[in-house]
């Protein structure tokens, strides 16, 4: 196995925690919505995600480690894509705020910023900003 073969499965075990992340999200409230369904398949496509990698996902996202990326920024991308799934039926419920607020501590967001973080997040998206204006946000009520 080469190095480039190694860091492509590490890559790839990092997006899959990091699908399995969003389904989680997805299924908080018991129910995955059509608009969840649809943003799911969207990202499990971007993700690379096999059909049989997405399926056993589904069915126990439970399973599947976080394995948070390295890079802060990564780390902002992976908040926004999750911020995204809470609030692609147009509200952030409840049981989705709480574990979006875990997942932001499993990717290294200190617990003391974390309610922060996560609440500007739902509302920079909210607002339709980019990723760009929402790293820059993030960055600067998340001084690290």
């Amino acid at each position: 196995m080469s190095i480039s073969d190694l860091y492509f499965n590490g890559e790839h075990k990092k997006e899959i925690g990091h699908f399995a992340n969003i389904v989680k999200i997805a299924k908080a409230d018991g129910k995955i919505s059509e608009e969840e369904k649809a943003l799911l398949i969207k990202t499990g496509k971007r993700l690379n995600i096999s059909l049989e990698e997405f399926t056993a996902i589904i069915n126990n996202p439970e399973k599947f480690p976080i394995n948070p990326p390295i890079s802060y920024d990564e780390r902002i991308e992976r908040l926004y894509r999750l911020t995204k799934m809470v609030l692609v039926d147009g509200e952030a419920a409840l049981k989705e705020v709480k574990l979006l607020r875990k997942i932001a501590v499993g990717l290294h967001f200190s617990i003391d910023n974390a309610e922060k973080v996560c609440d500007e997040a739902i509302h920079l998206v909210m607002n339709d900003n980019n990723l760009e204006d929402f790293t820059s946000a993030i960055k600067k009520i998340n001084l690290v």
